[in-house]
């Protein structure tokens, strides 16, 4: 009786929900990237459902969890079908299993010369892909962990490494959500918000279902700044390093703190009688150096099972080429690239790849000195602004990189983010052809969108939030 009570009076979303998941089995045990048209329509139509569920049903809220968990469920035993990556990260957990330092060998190194480190060694070179296989490994040590945990209970199935990798992004997912809605509430926003990334079918897909560890990153993240809002600095710092150490984007926010520590004079912690959290009118520059400090003890103590003379080189190396060497979905990047052919009729990646982490200091330094971050709040808007432009003006920016955007525009009133998770998609075309090369006018199609909303939303909306870029 009560079963078909519920069933009756949330038929809509349940129609909704069900229609989404038979809609993700296929784009999970159907579909090889290629087949642009069908992967473009599949999309559109799990962004149609998504809307209208947290559009017209976000007061359904243990509904919508539910929902977001079971969606989740759909992708458990498949293989991802719009990433390699996943069979670098089962090669490095397997070569930590065999006493390997991932850091300093290249899976290429050893196929090279007939050697075969770990099972299914052939299968996972062939997978990862030639130019995978010829570069040190980035990956940061928790990455590094949960790799080697996929090795030790699923050693010998890529499949069964696959579904290790997915149970903690899963886990990640809802602790993102338990924690997103306990900082909404603290910061009287909308509860319901949360479902704008948790139920999104980009992270659904790009994280459970393509298996990118942005999630675990985000889930630290956003546990680390609800940790600072409740005063505990020090397990903030601490968590934030975790964040820090299975993706380094965390690094870019490390400026913004600045102001929070030194200049919040408002005490916005609400603490319990018997808790004993010191108010933020207290933060001071010691506690900020305190911050800093204990984030890079954490992130270098992660790092140091792993560190030899060679690390470091190879390291600092294969980050490097993220904006020396490599080309993917850029923006700006592309204007100014044209803009050297023009000049010199060659590719001038090599030097205005060294500008980047110049311009994007620069618009860090602006962000945090001429911009009022004193509350959670101001914060995670800088933060949002901060990785936008990271990514504005990067060389390469795969899908799975939004993520971090979608979870902050979740705490702000901006939806530029949401528009990017959608029309981010048309990034997949390049895979339409054999030479996996970018369509240009498909590019430029997508980040038209982007922009055209961000400049709507930052400059001319007439409700747009006060002092975006309020020089102080």
């Amino acid at each position: 009786m009560f079963n078909t009570t519920v069933l009756k009076s949330n038929k809509n979303p349940i129609l909704l929900a069900l229609a989404s998941a038979i809609l993700y089995a296929v784009f999970a045990y159907d579909l090889v990237r290629t087949e642009y048209t069908k992967l473009i329509v599949l999309y559109a139509l799990l962004f149609v459902l998504f809307y209208l569920l947290v559009k017209k049903h976000s007061g359904n809220f243990k509904l919508l969890v539910v929902f977001a968990i079971l969606l989740r469920v759909v992708f458990l035993f498949s293989t991802p079908n719009l990433s390699q990556d996943f069979y670098r990260f089962i090669w490095d957990g397997r070569m930590i299993i065999e006493g390997f330092n991932p850091y300093l060998f290249t899976p290429q190194s050893f196929i090279s010369i007939g050697e075969f480190p770990v099972a299914q060694a052939q299968e996972l070179y062939q997978g990862m892909g030639a130019l995978n296989a010829s570069h040190f490994t980035n990956y940061p040590p928790i990455k590094q962990f949960i790799f080697m945990i996929a090795a030790l209970f699923s050693g010998k199935s890529i499949l069964g490494s696959a579904f290790v990798f997915r149970l903690f992004i899963i886990a990640a997912d809802i602790g993102t959500l338990y924690i997103g809605k306990k900082l909404l509430e603290r910061l009287k926003a909308p509860v319901h918000n949360i479902f704008w990334y948790i139920l999104n079918p980009f992270i659904i897909i790009e994280l459970t279902g393509n298996l990118h560890f942005e999630g675990i990153m985000i889930f630290f993240l956003i546990l680390s700044l609800y940790l600072l809002h409740l005063g505990k600095w020090k397990t903030a710092a601490i968590i934030f390093a975790l964040s820090v150490s299975v993706k380094l984007i965390p690094l870019l926010f490390l400026l913004l703190f600045f102001q929070y520590f030194m200049q919040n004079k408002k005490n916005e912690i609400i603490a319990d009688k018997t808790s004993k959290i010191e108010p933020a009118s207290l933060l001071n520059f010691a506690k900020l150096i305190g911050f800093y400090g204990i984030i890079g003890i954490t992130t270098l103590l992660l790092f140091a099972p792993f560190y030899s003379s060679d690390f470091i080189h190879n390291y600092a190396e294969t980050v490097g080429l993220w904006f020396s060497t490599f080309e993917f979905n850029a923006s700006l990047y592309y204007i100014a690239r044209e803009i050297g052919y023009r000049l010199t009729s060659y590719n001038e990646i090599a030097i205005i790849g060294k500008f980047i982490p110049i311009l994007t200091v620069f618009a860090l330094l602006i962000l945090t000195f001429f911009r009022k971050n004193t509350s959670i709040k101001q914060l995670l808007v800088s933060m949002l602004f901060a990785a936008s432009i990271y990514f504005f003006i990067s060389t390469t920016v795969h899908p799975w990189y939004l993520a971090t955007l979608v979870i902050l525009s979740v705490f702000t009133n901006y939806k530029f983010p949401l528009v990017w998770s959608f029309m981010i998609i048309l990034s997949y075309l390049a895979y339409a052809n054999a030479q996996n090369t970018e369509n240009l006018w498909i590019v430029g199609l997508e980040y038209i969108v982007v922009y055209s909303v961000f400049i709507w939303e930052v400059f001319i909306k007439k409700d747009r939030p006060k002092a975006v870029f309020q020089i102080k």
